[in-house]
């Protein structure tokens, strides 16, 4: 799957992660979060060649470096009832590396339960997801400095 990736020292580098075909969770292919909120501490990364003809080789990238991970823009929520029952709430997400994220987080809890920080504050999961206009980006709680509802 073609990504951005986002690590704790150096620039975003562009290239592909390598997904399962088939996960027992779900009918499907396994999607970029499930494979970051894995209990493995690495992930494959194979930088893209930017032009340069030989293929680049691949990366066992450390997820708790990972400050990132960015993908074209896809459906979070694959069950359509699940889909209009979420609520959309508008974040901006600073990142320890200084950058800013402006997006929406799909928020799937009881109405009494939807703010933001019930959203950020729901799973232990090391990665959570927010969409914003260039794709989804899965984030890493343990590089977020904070994160405020735009609404």
């Amino acid at each position: 799957m073609p990504a951005h990736l986002r690590l704790a020292q150096g620039e975003v580098q562009a290239g592909e992660v390598y997904l399962m075909s088939r996960v027992s969770q779900h009918a499907g292919p396994e999607t970029a979060l499930e494979m970051l909120n894995r209990a493995e501490g690495f992930f494959a990364f194979r930088p893209s060649g930017n032009g340069k003809g030989a293929a680049q080789p691949v990366l066992l990238v450390s997820k708790a470096q990972t400050i990132s991970l960015s993908v074209a823009k896809s459906d979070l929520i694959d069950d359509p009832a699940r889909r209009t029952a979420a609520r959309l709430v508008a974040v901006e997400v600073v990142l320890a590396d200084g950058s800013t994220l402006h997006g929406w987080a799909h928020v799937e809890l009881p109405e009494q339960h939807s703010r933001l920080l019930d959203y950020l504050n729901a799973t232990p999961e090391p990665f959570f997801a927010v969409t914003a206009e260039d794709g989804t980006h899965y984030l890493n709680r343990a590089h977020v400095l904070y994160a405020r509802p735009k609404d």
